[in-house]
């Protein structure tokens, strides 16, 4: 069974001028254990299919269960067993590290001794451990990203949604990230469910792509078998296989990131 499946996902937005059908019916499944990419152009609906994913925003048609539970009967319990890292973060910039991850843990209702020795491992297996007493605002870009996986992983979910892990960071920092993600899957099982505008990084990363274009699902499949089937050669680039799937470039996150 599927740790993520939809059928027919749908959203629309009802504006001034009229409604807008942003996701058009979207029909997916994510196998446990497995790191997904989704991409596509801007507009093409990543954001809203990942809303509606972590519960952030109710469908308008269709159905989904995620780690086991309805999507639209039970969102507490999907909420239960799924982290959220948003692309703009979420840390606390005037407590410690320490602080940020032991009231993420009781936020959770882990006791106090169970959030302090969570965050203890959390720092352990995020490399975060020589910072644990040092200000969230004295944090590096790479660091401050790593805290906020971290917060989403405290009560160890089943799911873990990434928004633009990767966004502004330098290099290395985008490699440690890399490493992190894999780490997650190998190590403790987590399905990865990542949305990114480099396709290097999707390339690199993901067990499988799911493309999606106007608000319903164009491609999906291995990296090497998109590049086969759209660009002629499991060898070719992603971005031409981008192109050739979509007829648009992609967005200008894909250009390098900057230092930070």
């Amino acid at each position: 069974m599927p740790i993520i499946s939809t059928a027919g996902l749908a959203h629309t937005f009802h504006t001034r001028s009229g409604p807008v059908d942003a996701i058009r019916g979207i029909d997916l499944t994510v196998r446990a254990g497995e790191i997904l990419g989704l991409l596509g152009p801007n507009g093409a609906g990543k954001t809203t299919t990942l809303r509606m994913l972590t519960t952030l925003l109710p469908p308008t048609a269709g159905a989904a269960t995620v780690a086991g539970r309805d999507l639209l009967g039970d969102p507490a319990g999907v909420r239960q067993r799924i982290g959220y890292v948003p692309q703009s973060g979420g840390v606390d910039l005037t407590v410690s590290v320490r602080e940020e991850l032991t009231t993420q843990g009781r936020l959770y209702r882990l006791s106090k001794a169970e959030a302090t020795a969570r965050a203890g491992e959390l720092a352990r297996d995020l490399d975060l451990t020589e910072v644990l007493d040092r200000p969230c605002a004295a944090l590096s870009g790479g660091q401050r990203r790593r805290l906020d996986i971290a917060m989403g992983l405290t009560h160890r979910p089943e799911v873990l949604f990434l928004d633009e892990p990767t966004t502004g960071l330098d290099p290395g920092s985008r490699a440690d990230l890399w490493r992190l993600v894999r780490h997650l899957r190998d190590t403790y099982g987590t399905t990865v469910f990542l949305t990114t505008h480099y396709l290097d990084e999707a390339d690199e990363l993901s067990d499988r792509l799911v493309v999606v274009d106007r608000g319903t699902v164009v491609a999906e499949g291995t990296p090497a078998a998109l590049k086969e089937r759209y660009a002629g050669s499991p060898d070719a680039s992603l971005q031409d296989t981008f192109l050739a799937i979509t007829g648009r470039g992609p967005a200008p996150a894909e250009s390098a990131p900057v230092a930070v």
